[in-house]
C-alpha cells in the first residue's frame, strides 16, 4: 500500500487540481491554504492535562510548528487514527494536547502496526515535510511509550469553514454541525448525494466524495478508503445519504491545496 499511497498522491496532483476542495470554487476562501510556506498550524488544542509534557530531546508542538521543512523532528504524541500499512510502512494521525500530526509512511512492522491503538503514546523521529499544503512527518521511525494515554475530543470548526483560521486545526480531529448534503453531478449528468472518486469514475471501495452546504457555500468532504473502508460505518452512512439531508460530521482535517476533511463519522439529523 505504500506504493499505492504514492501512486494516489501522484494521481491526485495531476488530476484533481483546484477541484480537490470546493471552497475555492464556491465563493469562499480556500480555508487558509499555506501556499507551501512550510509553517505548521498554530496550537489550538487545550493543554494542561499532562499530555503535553515532553521527554528530553523531544519537541513541543510549538517547536515542531516552527521547524523548517526538511528539518529533522522528534515528537511525542498519541495515536488518533490509522490510515494504512504496507511493506513495513505505516501512515497514522496522532495528536497531543497542543496540536496534531500526520505521520506518513513511517517504518513499522505489521505486528507493531496492530499495537497502534487509539490513545497509544508514541515517539516519532523523522523529517518535517509538506505536500500540497499538508504538513507531515516523513521517513519516520516509531517507538512505543507506555506512561500515559490520550484521545482527543473533536473540535467544532463549523464556524471556521471558508476562513483563513481553519488551517490552524490541520490534522486535528474536528467536527462540523448542521450541514446540508448538496448535490454532486455524476458522469451521466445526474445529481447524486455522493461520488465514488472525486469525479464519479470509481466504484464501491474507492474514496467517497460528497458535497455539503452551509450559509450558501458548498464544501467537499471525503471518506478516505484507506482510513475507513467500504465496510466501515461511515462509508455505509455516506452511501445512504440523500440530497437535502441535514448532518453532523467528524473527521481529521487533512489538507490538499486547501482543506480536504477525511470524514470518520456521520450523523443524519
Amino acid at each position: 500500500m505504500a506504493k499505492l499511497m504514492q501512486t494516489r498522491r501522484t494521481f491526485l496532483a495531476s488530476m484533481m487540481g483546484a477541484s480537490a476542495f470546493v471552497l475555492s470554487a464556491c465563493g469562499g476562501s480556500n480555508g487558509g491554504g499555506n501556499g507551501g510556506s512550510g509553517a505548521a498550524p498554530a496550537a489550538t488544542a487545550p493543554a494542561g492535562d499532562g499530555t503535553d509534557a515532553k521527554s528530553e530531546g523531544v519537541m513541543t508542538y510549538a517547536e515542531y510548528a516552527a521547524a523548517a521543512i526538511d528539518e529533522p523532528v522528534v515528537i511525542e504524541a498519541f495515536v488518533q487514527g490509522k490510515q494504512s500499512w504496507w511493506e513495513n510502512q505505516a501512515t497514522i494521525y496522532a495528536a497531543d494536547a497542543d496540536g496534531a500530526y500526520f505521520i506518513y509512511n513511517a517504518t513499522c512492522t505489521e505486528d507493531d502496526y496492530a499495537k497502534l491503538v487509539e490513545g497509544q503514546k508514541i515517539k516519532v523521529s523523522g523529517y518535517k515535510a509538506e505536500w500540497s499544503g499538508e504538513i507531515e512527518i516523513t521517513e519516520g521511525t516509531i517507538e512505543f511509550e507506555d506512561d500515559s494515554s490520550y484521545i482527543a475530543t473533536p473540535v467544532d470548526v463549523t464556524d471556521k469553514l471558508g476562513t483563513d483560521e481553519l488551517i490552524n486545526f490541520q490534522n486535528q480531529k474536528v467536527s462540523f454541525k448542521g450541514l446540508t448534503v448538496a448535490p454532486s453531478v455524476d458522469p451521466n449528468g445526474a445529481e447524486v448525494a455522493f461520488l465514488y472518486n472525486y469525479d464519479g469514475s470509481g466504484a464501491q471501495g474507492d474514496d467517497l466524495y460528497f458535497n455539503v452546504s452551509l450559509a450558501d457555500k458548498v464544501y467537499s468532504f471525503t471518506v478516505e478508503s484507506y482510513l475507513n473502508d467500504k465496510d466501515s460505518d461511515v462509508y455505509k452512512a455516506v452511501e445512504a445519504l440523500k440530497v437535502g439531508d441535514t448532518i453532523d460530521a467528524e473527521g481529521f482535517l487533512y489538507w490538499y491545496e486547501g482543506a480536504n476533511p477525511h470524514i470518520t463519522s456521520i450523523t443524519v439529523k
